[in-house]
């Protein structure tokens, strides 16, 4: 009989428990969508425990998911001693991840399945990817596109051969670099068969009123472009479009419409009337499909299709962007050797869950 794996997570509040009920019939992300709701999900875990500072959201996530008084911790580090999970989920943010993250590892847990951004700086992030290496443990980031089956069949297109080589990728909504445009950069990574990036540009909006002196006090927003080491371009542009991604090949292209809806294909002797079909794919969802990756992970020793390296690229990007405009607009070449930049929001209130479907 295969291995039920106990699964515990830190940070109970949105993303951690509660983000499903703001998504009950929004067709780009099948639910479960949430950490906690995928383990419910999974067959081959248990969500046996969670940590969270505020003890209304602690009691509404024990409540939700059946997790009894006794096994709800407001000091995650008691959690992972009493606990001893398998799969620990830290859902907190960016700022306190990277003190968890690596007690977490050195007190032995064996699998990670951590929000994005991973961390609040470079220097944390190559703590962070050291560590995952060092003790051979199964690590994904939350940027769930990579796990998305829709996505896994554009990458598929592009790599096929049909259209020659992968030359562009185009997100047409950056969202904060962050919150929004760290799930872009992972999927341009993923479509790009996570080649290193080796230099990116922005432009920063409100750059003076969210960056003071080294701290970043608020997710900017901002266009960028990222040049990768196979000389593939990715460009992240704010516009009206939602979150739709392009790639562009030599003789045709492949769209992700409506956020990773409907995804469609393009050759260059077509005209927009004579889109060929549609790429089919299985609807289902990718937090489920994340935590089916990482139990694989425990069962085989294999690594997950995501873990700390694109992570660590991932930070990369986001602080070189910021770098970037803090220089003028020039080009910054990655990797970054100037750490001293940091995300530190201050005195900022936290979000409150949704705890009943809307």
């Amino acid at each position: 009989m295969a291995k039920t794996y106990r699964a515990a997570l830190i940070g109970c509040s949105r993303m951690g428990a509660f983000i499903d009920n703001e998504h009950q019939d929004y067709r780009p992300i099948p639910l479960p969508y949430s950490h906690a709701a995928g383990y419910e999900a999974c067959p081959r875990t248990d969500l046996v425990a969670g940590a969270e500072l505020r003890p209304e959201v602690l009691e509404k996530f024990g409540e939700r998911y059946n997790v009894g008084s006794d096994h709800r911790y407001t000091n995650y580090r008691d959690l992972i001693a009493h606990e001893q999970p398998d799969i620990l989920s830290i859902a907190t943010q960016p700022e306190q991840r990277c003190e968890i993250i690596l007690h977490a590892i050195e007190a032995g847990v064996r699998a990670l399945y951590v929000e994005k951004p991973l961390c609040a700086s470079v220097a944390e992030a190559e703590a962070i990817r050291d560590a995952v290496h060092a003790n051979n443990v199964a690590f994904s980031m939350g940027t769930n596109r990579r796990w998305h089956n829709g996505f896994a069949a554009m990458h598929a297109k592009i790599h096929s051969g049909d259209f020659g080589e992968l030359r562009t990728l185009i997100n047409y909504c950056t969202g904060s670099f962050f919150n929004g445009f760290s799930h872009s950069i992972d999927l341009f990574m993923f479509l790009n068969n996570d080649v290193t990036p080796q230099w990116v540009q922005a432009y920063v909006f409100q750059f003076d009123e969210l960056v003071v002196g080294n701290e970043v006090l608020e997710d900017p927003a901002g266009t960028g472009t990222i040049m990768y080491a196979n000389g593939v371009f990715g460009y992240g542009l704010v516009s009206p479009r939602r979150a739709e991604v392009e790639a562009v090949c030599d003789t045709g292209m492949i769209e992700a419409l409506d956020n990773g809806v409907e995804f469609r294909t393009r050759s260059k002797e077509m005209d927009s009337s004579q889109d060929e079909p549609n790429l089919a794919y299985e609807r289902k969802s990718s937090t489920l499909l994340l935590i089916e990756d990482l139990v694989h992970a425990l069962d085989t020793g294999k690594p997950t299709r995501g873990g700390a390296d694109v992570a660590y690229w991932n930070t990369q990007v986001i602080f070189g962007l910021i770098e970037s405009h803090r220089q003028g607009g020039a080009r910054v070449e990655l990797p970054l050797t100037n750490h001293d930049l940091r995300f530190i929001r201050h005195d900022r209130a936290a979000s409150q869950p949704t705890y009943t479907p809307i």
